[in-house]
């Protein structure tokens, strides 16, 4: 009779259900059992393959030792999944920047993101040509870059989807000075920006030194799960579920609200920033922005 075994339920986090679903990728690429057939073959019940994959409850050393022998993993690969494990249901949690797939996986979850940044674009609204010049004046590799690039491409898909998440993006208009690209990059970028203003505030210079002294951040809220709270540098991504975190986002993107431009302001602004780009003054804006605000 197939038996439980220790297993200690607990909150879920971000890390663990990407933790989760990479065991159960694992299960689904190195064996051909289904979840309910792989718990038979362990002496498990299936809810309990289920929510260690879930991300749901916290598997116990012996389970994942068992877990991955049966997927044909050495010991080797149990060491390096153990040691980030541990950190799996901690609600704090830093994960070297390499790590792409726990942001993205949330996001894929999440019903209502929120999201701000001083310096550049919000990675779920860049255009292509955008995000690989930003990604380029980095110090990664080619390659590196190029992995980078495909997962931020990737990740705007949940904005695409017949329900995506309610979103709200806040930019600083520093973002719009600096210079990413050619001009022809930052021209498409502004009208990406114009033709979303419903999703997106702009935070003007003139708000002060304030909001340039903020970190860039983004709660991300769903249906049944805990809010998360997250952070990034070059050095680290930051993964915050604990409650004075979601508490102190929540507060901080009220004070924001009250300092952004509302619609029609942050339209107004990225038309100017397009206009801008233009040599000639007197030429007409661009035949998109004309269109869109001969809409408006």
């Amino acid at each position: 009779m197939p038996t439980v075994g220790r297993m200690t339920a607990i909150t879920s986090t971000a890390y663990s259900r990407d933790l989760g679903d990479e065991l159960r990728r694992l299960r689904e690429k190195f064996t051909s059992l289904t979840g309910h057939a792989f718990a038979e073959q362990l002496g498990w019940d299936p809810s309990k393959v289920s929510n260690i994959e879930k991300g749901k409850a916290r598997a116990s050393e012996i389970d994942l030792v068992q877990y991955l022998m049966m997927c044909g993993r050495d010991s080797a690969h149990f060491e390096a999944f153990r040691e980030r494990y541990r950190y799996a249901f901690d609600p704090y949690v830093l994960i070297v920047p390499d790590n792409l797939r726990t942001l993205a996986m949330a996001e894929a979850q999440a019903q209502k993101i929120t999201s701000y940044d001083v310096l550049s674009v919000p990675g779920l609204v860049q255009i292509p040509g955008y995000a690989r010049a930003l990604l380029e004046t980095g110090r990664k590799t080619p390659a590196d870059v190029e992995k980078s690039f495909r997962w931020r491409m990737d990740r705007q898909a949940v904005l695409r989807r017949p329900n995506p998440p309610e979103c709200r993006f806040y930019v600083h208009e520093l973002a719009l000075q600096l210079q990413v690209g050619d001009e022809r990059i930052m021209e498409e970028q502004y009208l990406r920006m114009l033709f979303n203003t419903h999703i997106i505030r702009i935070v003007p210079i003139s708000a002060g030194p304030g909001p340039i002294r903020m970190s860039p951040r983004m709660l991300l809220s769903f249906e049944k799960l805990v809010p998360l709270a997250y952070s990034e540098t070059d050095l680290a991504r930051v993964f915050a579920q604990d409650g004075a975190a979601i508490a102190d986002s929540r507060e901080f993107f009220k004070w924001l609200d009250a300092r952004a431009l509302d619609e029609g302001q942050s339209k107004s602004l990225l038309t100017s920033y397009i206009s801008r780009l233009r040599k000639d003054p007197h030429e007409p804006p661009a035949e998109l922005a004309q269109e869109h605000l001969q809409r408006s």
